[in-house]
């Protein structure tokens, strides 16, 4: 399946792009059945950039990944972008499948890039699946995560690291995917096995499939989620985009008086950004020179996907 050697690894993808994309591209389009309809398409109209656009949108809301940076690195002209924006007047809201990310570190990370965004302006697949839990029944959770984080922003509930040992997927009453970046091909079967012996509930707080990094894409939780589902047909349930809660969240948090039809999702992924703001009934940006299109053909994406956004621009 690509997958690297190891604890760590398997997160990672072994082709580069645009193979890397291609592959990505064919595991959105596998899914489509467990993601959100979209209930019109857009024109994919040409514009220079979201400056362009300032007349047309009041309100932003921006993908991380792709849209502000990939990897560690900053996006170039993104931060001068986002501070004209901000500068107008316009709303400018991030909304990041980063659910590995506890708040307070997702926020040192956009400062650090040279973002200046109020903590009620990011808004994390990670918060919405933690709000979405105070309605859960208090299970005892086996998490996907990253242990270097710890139990932050987890006190309140009963979590398990999910690592090699197979008692620990046996005795949770649930599981919740936060990050991938430690795990394995070995964990992936020991869950999957679980699951079909005692099908229990799965959380998913980023449905992403892949995510761009320096060189190429890595394996997100959404990836894993969807093997499990498909393995042992108990069906997650996402938060982030593309689906609906991670959008409500978003939308909660734009002044009233902003219409919906002057409100854009931005985004460098089809299947996630795109189809998550037309689903939402808000306008959606294509950025294709960073991301998920940095190497490959958008425009035959949009065919194979049949997913159009209202404008394409090539950056920020």
């Amino acid at each position: 399946m690509g997958f690297g050697k190891g604890t760590g690894r398997d997160h990672l993808m072994e082709l580069r792009a645009p193979e890397a994309t291609l592959k990505a591209f064919k595991a959105y389009e596998a899914v489509r059945h467990r993601l959100p309809k979209a209930p019109r398409q857009g024109t994919a109209e040409q514009a220079a950039g979201l400056l362009a656009l300032a007349d047309r949108f009041d309100a932003f809301v921006l993908d991380g990944f792709g849209v502000l940076n990939v990897g560690e690195a900053p996006i170039p002209g993104a931060v001068e972008v986002v501070t004209a924006l901000q500068a107008m007047g316009k709303t400018v809201i991030v909304l990041t499948n980063a659910a590995g990310y506890p708040k307070r570190l997702l926020m040192q990370r956009y400062s650090r890039l040279g973002f200046q965004f109020d903590p009620a302006n990011v808004v994390s697949s990670r918060e919405v699946m933690l709000a979405a839990l105070a309605g859960h029944p208090r299970h005892k959770w086996g998490a996907m995560a990253a242990t270097k984080f710890g139990l932050e922003e987890l006190e309140a509930h009963d979590i398990t690291f999910l690592g090699d040992d197979p008692a620990a997927y046996e005795t949770v009453d649930a599981f919740i995917l936060f990050g991938s970046s430690e795990w394995t091909a070995e964990r992936q079967v020991l869950i999957e096995r679980a699951l079909k012996d005692r099908p229990r509930p799965v959380l998913v707080g980023n449905p992403d499939i892949v995510a761009p990094i320096e060189g190429g894409m890595s394996w997100e939780p959404g990836h894993f989620a969807h093997n499990m589902a498909d393995a042992s047909g108990v069906e997650p349930e996402f938060f982030g985009k593309p689906f609906k809660a991670a959008f409500d969240a978003v939308l909660d948090r734009i002044p009233a008086t902003v219409d919906r039809d002057c409100v854009a999702m931005v985004g460098d992924t089809l299947q996630t950004d795109v189809l998550g703001g037309l689903a939402a009934g808000i306008g959606a940006i294509l950025v294709t020179d960073h991301g998920f299109f940095a190497q490959a053909d958008f425009e035959k994406g949009m065919e194979l996907a049949g997913i159009s956004p209202d404008y394409v621009i090539p950056s920020p």
